[in-house]
């Protein structure tokens, strides 16, 4: 490992790969829309910040706040010190505002991260406690169906840019049992000296299951759609978009 290589560069990288870019039909568009639409925004899981920002230079001037456990990311998020955002370092069962919002986030595929029962829905509880009545909370997960773990597993190394330096990125699946994937993010030099291993797991859950787990937590389904377009699941869908209310 190169100890110069840190987590700050890591999320620099992530800035690189997945700059915000609301563009027709994607993802991006999607959480901006309703985003605008709303008084007030709770960015779950927010990365280095790229929605909230995006949303001050659009012109949003309600209530903006991030909540992520990554303190790398959160200082790169708060690097943009001139847009008035709270960012709080905490996982989402830690969020402890009440009625505070009137829409919560959960963008990038950040609700696999969490792959534990219990902690699923102490997540759940504590997004809806921080959400006003009728307040709304959007996300999107990978459908199981797809089986996105083998694509990455057959996944061609990526290079990437960064810092006057060419890097490489690869993938590994470790294992995938009961629906939770096991993986590991290396970034390497060319010459394959490597810089970074990162491991994470992820969780998969059909809309059926995602439903019940919203209903338990107090939410009613609004909608669930298989792509950001708002249209149908399918069963080649390969996303499930869900908005629910408090």
């Amino acid at each position: 490992m190169d100890s110069n290589f840190t987590e700050d560069d890591v999320a620099a990288i992530y800035d690189l790969q997945y700059a915000w870019r609301p563009t027709p039909g994607s993802s991006d568009a999607f959480y901006t829309d309703l985003a605008m639409a709303a008084g007030s925004v709770l960015d779950v899981g927010c990365g280095t910040g790229q929605l909230l920002h995006h949303l001050r230079d659009a012109g949003h001037r309600g209530r903006l706040a991030g909540f992520d456990p990554d303190l790398a990311s959160l200082r790169r998020a708060r690097l943009r010190a001139d847009l008035d955002i709270e960012w709080v370092e905490a996982t989402a069962a830690a969020i402890s505002w009440e009625h505070g919002f009137e829409l919560a986030t959960m963008s990038g595929n950040a609700f696999q991260c969490l792959t534990e029962d219990e902690d699923l829905r102490a997540s759940l509880s504590a997004i809806h406690r921080a959400l006003i009545g009728g307040g709304r909370f959007a996300f999107e997960t990978r459908h199981p169906q797809a089986r996105a773990w083998e694509d990455w597993a057959a996944a061609e190394p990526a290079r990437v840019d960064y810092a006057g330096r060419a890097l490489v990125m690869s993938w590994h699946v470790e294992s995938v049992v009961d629906g939770v994937v096991s993986m590991t993010e290396t970034t390497a030099d060319e010459d394959g000296a490597v810089l970074h291993v990162g491991r994470g797991k992820l969780r998969f859950l059909p809309p059926d299951a995602l439903s019940e787990l919203l209903t338990a937590a107090g939410f009613a389904v609004e909608a669930q759609f298989g792509d950001f377009s708002r249209g149908p699941i399918t069963p080649e869908s390969r996303t499930v978009v869900t908005v629910a209310r408090a």
